[in-house]
């Protein structure tokens, strides 16, 4: 039983008549008749009176109707989902980012829900060490990471971030243009409590220089980690996107440090051999739209 038939018997019982119901399907009625008769013989029971030629239904024709009508409405109606889904009036978009990758995301969003607002979006917070298996185990559709994904995956580089190294207004070094490594050994950092490349990067830097790095507190954000600094304890190492507005406002001060001057590299991921999403699909399209606009250090550079 496939839809085709469901069609013809429907026509044929809502006509009353094999040859009205030919005509209105562009088909000779014989090809009708034949087309009901298969679908009999599948089912094993007359579905019309064949001593009428109104074609009247029989108790089984009767069952059949009620079910044909549901099947092929479903039909239509998916047929209309998908067709919503195809011009953005629906459909969900999933993306795997940490607190610090989400930053990125958000203007790119702003635009996006602008654009398409019946979508609807969803950002799972993640470690960036899980997005790559999320990806692959089809949890999310697209995550945002730092590191060059393995095999499997694809990958645009759309932002460049760097370190920067924050201490609050009050604080001496607050006026320098520049500091070294070497003044920070007598500093004391709030420190982000997660293993990252950042902090891998910055613990070999002060091995390397023979300076005692000292990280008395750890908090589990990088929100807790400005504001702890902002109130006068400490100093830090923070990605720049994240420092932005505390920086306009003149809340945390930043200056460059000559030898931990590191720039990381956002990226979009999905999956290499998906059939992304029409969500997905306009979401990289207004990625790339929004780095044309602004340039600077926002990008979209596929990589291979």
């Amino acid at each position: 039983m496939d839809l085709f038939q469901l069609e013809t018997f429907l026509t044929v019982a809502r006509e009353g008549s094999f040859s009205r119901a030919a005509k209105k399907l562009y088909r000779t009625q014989p090809a009708v008749s034949q087309t009901i008769r298969k679908l009999e013989d599948e089912i094993g029971e007359p579905l019309f009176d064949r001593s009428s030629r109104e074609g009247i239904l029989t108790d089984s024709g009767k069952v059949l109707l009620e079910y044909a009508e549901k099947l092929l409405n479903m039909r239509g109606e998916a047929m209309d989902a998908l067709q919503e889904l195809k011009e953005m009036n629906k459909g969900k978009l999933s993306i795997a980012a940490n607190e610090f990758t989400c930053l990125y995301l958000l203007p790119v969003l702003n635009d996006f829900r602008r654009i398409h607002p019946m979508i609807r979006v969803t950002i799972e917070r993640s470690l960036a060490s899980r997005i790559p298996d999320e990806l692959l185990n089809h949890s999310v559709e697209m995550g945002v990471l730092t590191f060059r994904p393995e095999d499997g995956l694809r990958s645009i580089v759309v932002y460049r971030d760097e370190l920067a190294f924050v201490v609050p207004p009050t604080h001496p070094l607050a006026s320098a243009a520049e500091v070294s490594v070497k003044q920070l050994g007598a500093e004391y950092f709030v420190a982000h409590h997660v293993p990252s490349p950042y902090r891998a990067k910055v613990l070999e830097t002060f091995q390397r220089k023979k300076v005692p790095l000292h990280m008395d507190v750890e908090l589990p954000t990088i929100e807790a980690i400005k504001k702890f600094v902002a109130m006068g304890n400490g100093v830090a190492l923070i990605p720049a996107i994240c420092v932005e507005a505390e920086l306009q406002r003149g809340d945390l001060v930043a200056m460059p440090v000559k030898d931990l001057m590191f720039e990381r590299k956002l990226r979009l991921v999905y999956r290499k051999n998906a059939s992304l999403s029409h969500a997905a699909q306009a979401f990289l399209k207004i990625a790339e739209q929004f780095a044309e606009r602004e340039g600077g250090r926002y990008l979209f550079q596929p990589e291979r």
